[in-house]
């Protein structure tokens, strides 16, 4: 029966893909409905959204200009819970408890939300992690900063392990861009920083390591790379199963985290069509790894018949005697405008027992609903995407993520994009609730249905 649901379907999709949509128009496919847009709150209404993070009902949106709370506890009434004003991209969040963690990787004159932006040179400078504290969703609190080396351009929450859980978590710190008169940001950066936060007093949070991710240098001589590896963009641990992969600006790795402190690579790929690595996602089964290549920095009209498919794309790979093997590339392939800056971004897996299939943001390209449980052939089942963006500077959606029944979208401008697929091959990750979610840290589906 779902074979036959996506044979009605593929003619839909492809019907549309030589179409480019008016300015701002939503187009879908018959089996994705748009619920609502919350529009983006007072303060933030000129800064961008980047990533998001769930937790019992709210969705936690980060922006360049601080972050929001919203409801989604009624996904069709989702609304605005409060809003914290506190500059510094690019704000991607993880949430655990009552602690938020933001990202900063921009230089700012002091830790405070009230900083403004100071040049990386002056020692004086500051970037790293702040921590804030939600348990009151209407009033969070900033309660401590963490400086990390070249700041903190995304983060990754690792629980501790054993009894270790109940007591610290840590936050892999993904950072790059070095330069010799940076005096907090020196090269060669190779290395991650891992910051141990005490979950009874947060306050002491701080950086613990700083493990050497190549010490032999990273990819930085293949023609096409858009910067030479000097540390990792992302990281995504799948912690019950002491693995992560990294996605390190030229290289795909996989790392061995048994020891939080100190991660191994244990696999290196390289792959001459990858201009730079961005994100990563496990199956969940750990069996394979989905990484994204952010061709053109995610400014690029990219996601055009000019580019071609398997440049700004997904590769998939499996996981073999605990080596990475490529199997395929998957991009979207509705061409977009030569104005229309679109690239392979953040997605999560859609939680389907016995299938790999997962939501994906394109930038404006929107959002991709793609099944890879044939590694070698995957294809799109459903999306949800807006004609060209009216607002200047490029726009579209930065991650797009599954939660209890709904696809959740972070647009640029828009706000928070609130999306529903009804498809024969998803239905059943309905019965699939999660108390919390932070994408790049997976945990194992569960429950009756699995």
């Amino acid at each position: 029966m779902a074979v036959a649901a996506v044979a009605l379907l593929a003619p839909a999709v492809q019907a549309l893909t030589a179409e480019i949509p008016p300015p701002d128009q939503i187009v879908t496919s018959p089996n994705v409905t748009h619920v609502k847009t919350v529009p983006k709150p007072d303060g933030l209404t000129t800064t961008i959204n980047t990533d998001i993070a769930f937790q019992d009902g709210y969705a936690y949106v980060g922006n360049y200009g601080g972050f929001a709370i919203y409801d989604i506890r009624n996904p069709k009434q989702a609304q605005v819970v409060s809003t914290v004003v506190c500059p510094g991209s690019q704000m991607d969040v993880s949430v655990y408890g009552d602690l938020l963690f933001g990202a900063v990787d921009s230089s700012r004159n002091n830790d405070s939300c009230s900083s403004t932006g100071q040049d990386a040179s002056i020692k004086e400078s500051w970037e790293g992690v702040r921590i804030f504290d939600i348990s009151d969703k209407a009033n969070p609190k900033y309660i401590k900063s963490v400086e990390t080396n070249c700041g903190s351009h995304t983060l990754t929450l690792v629980p501790g392990k054993g009894s270790d859980r109940r007591r610290n978590v840590y936050l892999y710190v993904s950072s790059y861009r070095p330069a010799a008169n940076f005096p907090d940001c020196q090269p060669p950066h190779d290395k991650i920083s891992v910051i141990k936060v005490p979950l009874r007093n947060p306050e002491a949070a701080a950086v613990v390591a700083t493990p050497v991710v190549f010490p032999d240098g990273g990819n930085e001589t293949q023609p096409g790379l858009l910067l030479p590896t000097s540390g990792c963009h992302d990281i995504t641990v799948y912690a019950e199963k002491n693995i992560a992969a990294g996605a390190c600006m030229g290289d795909g790795v996989l790392f061995d985290i048994s020891d939080r402190l100190n991660p191994v690579v244990t696999a290196r790929v390289t792959d001459p069509n990858f201009a730079f690595w961005h994100s990563a996602t496990f199956n969940n089964s750990a069996t394979k790894v989905v990484f994204t290549d952010e061709l053109g920095g995610g400014s690029g009209a990219t996601c055009n018949e000019a580019t071609g498919p398997n440049r700004g794309a997904d590769a998939i790979y499996d996981i073999v005697e605990g080596q990475l093997v490529f199997k395929s590339y998957f991009k979207i392939s509705r061409h977009q405008a030569d104005n229309e800056n679109c690239v392979a971004h953040n997605g999560s897996l859609i939680p389907v027992k016995g299938k790999d299939i997962m939501a994906q943001a394109w930038y404006q390209g929107g959002v991709s609903i793609w099944d890879f449980t044939d590694s070698a052939n995957p294809r799109e089942i459903g999306f949800f995407e807006r004609g060209p963006e009216t607002t200047p500077g490029g726009g579209g959606i930065w991650s797009a993520y599954y939660y209890n029944g709904h696809i959740y979208g972070s647009d640029f401008h828009k706000g928070l994009d609130v999306i529903k697929i009804n498809d024969r091959l998803t239905d059943p990750a309905r019965w699939v609730r999660m108390d919390r979610l932070n994408v790049q840290t997976q945990e194992s589906f569960h429950g009756r249905h699995w």
